[in-house]
């Protein structure tokens, strides 16, 4: 018996190909909906958790770049979008061309090989150009193009990406209209109708711009995710904002503090309500690692104990935090010995695990290496559970692990 079984990553992403809007929009947008241009890249910097891109123009010269264009959007691929293949140390923030990437970036059967290779067997793939909860459309001015968009998006992801060649090994992850619940909730139920059992969301919707999950201005969409049984999953990054302590401090610092806005995103949804008011609803986060919630849950118990009475939840959080994590939360992890040896704390049965494919913190080709290496001390029945039975569960796999409605 395999001391690791299969791994079904809950965390990977996908490079979209270029044709992805074009094939997709209606005859009259295809010219302004999401394209891709090449072209030099003049400036590119990250710095205080911001990435600025400048686009030169064509007769500048200098190092190209393959750019996605929409609206007033200038977004080039980057080596950190897909950096698997290369050594940590060559890996910089530099503009690529699809040329320069490894397939399996943006290439079904390139995937499937590359996963065979890391002992994946399934895995669930957030976006890069709408970013990490769709944000890209949320922000563009023209609606109905936006809406096009993202339903576009879904359309490639379900029919596509997770079609008849993945053979149910690449899980649909869907993206909704962030500026409207109501649409958001139709996009959910339309996507739930086959199959689709994940969606994303932003793990700090107000710095978008957008209504806290402190009001209700979401229930139509937390009522459809409860009622479909679709999973709401959030990634570092999906508010636009990764953390940073300054506006000079390099991306290292962000990169060390990653999980801080799911830190904070926690306790917002904790504080919020929504599980009471939806006792179906599941949340994951993606990315964030695992070893920083056994505090925030005793501090979160003991803040609900000591001071519900002027918190002011003491009318719609009725119990302690840490039975509605147990409930209702999941935390994914890549790498995280700390957060292992702290499962008692978490729950066995609230961790997934995953594997970043092809970012640059991605543990793949060895990331059945990792594990074993991680949850050496975990007794087998514990470990199935967190490389895939926890996903099955979620996700609504066949017990083989694999996405049910996958067509052909």
């Amino acid at each position: 018996m395999e001391s690791i079984p299969r791994i079904i990553s809950v965390d990977d992403h996908t490079v979209e190909p270029p044709h992805v809007w074009s094939d997709r929009l209606p005859a009259k947008f295809r010219d302004v909906g999401p394209r891709i241009v090449r072209a030099p890249v003049k400036e590119m910097t990250f710095v205080g958790g911001r990435f600025t891109p400048v686009m030169g123009d064509p007769g500048d010269g200098g190092p190209e770049a393959d750019w996605w264009i929409y609206e007033d959007l200038h977004r080039p691929l980057t080596r950190l979008d897909t950096a698997v293949g290369y050594s940590r140390d060559d890996v910089r923030l530099e503009g690529i061309t699809y040329e320069q990437m490894r397939p399996g970036s943006f290439s079904v059967p390139e995937r499937l090989a590359d996963m065979d290779r890391n002992h994946v067997q399934s895995a669930l793939c957030f976006p890069t150009f709408p970013r990490f909860c769709g944000q890209t459309f949320t922000e563009a001015k023209d609606r109905e193009l936006a809406l096009l968009g993202v339903r576009a998006y879904n359309d490639w992801m379900v029919e596509e990406w997770c079609g008849p060649q993945a053979h149910g090994r690449l899980v649909p992850l869907c993206i909704v209209p962030l500026w409207d619940a109501g649409l958001a909730a139709a996009e959910v139920r339309r996507n739930a109708a086959r199959g689709v059992r994940a969606v994303c969301f932003s793990e700090i919707p107000p710095h978008l711009g957008l209504p806290s999950v402190h009001t209700d201005a979401w229930d139509p969409f937390l009522r459809a995710c409860a009622e479909t049984r679709t999973v709401i999953a959030m990634h570092i990054g999906s508010s636009s904002r990764m953390p940073s302590t300054s506006a000079d401090a390099p991306p290292a610092v962000g990169s060390v503090i990653t999980f801080a806005n799911c830190c904070f995103s926690l306790v917002d949804w904790l504080m919020s309500g929504a599980f009471e008011r939806f006792p179906e609803l599941h949340i994951m986060y993606a990315e964030g690692q695992i070893g920083w919630i056994p505090y925030v849950l005793e501090r979160a118990d003991v803040a609900w104990e000591q001071n519900r009475a002027w918190g002011g939840v003491a009318d719609k959080v009725l119990r302690p935090p840490s039975e509605l994590f147990a409930e209702h939360v999941h935390g994914c992890f890549f790498d995280d010995a700390f957060g292992l040896r702290s499962l008692d704390a978490i729950g066995a049965g609230n961790v997934l695990y995953e594997t970043d494919y092809p970012h640059s913190d991605s543990t793949w080709p060895r990331s059945k290496e990792v594990a074993e290496q991680q949850m050496g001390h975990l007794p087998p029945d514990v470990i199935e559970r967190i490389v895939r039975g926890n996903a099955i569960e979620l996700l609504g796999l066949t017990e083989e692990g694999l996405w049910a409605h996958a067509a052909g």
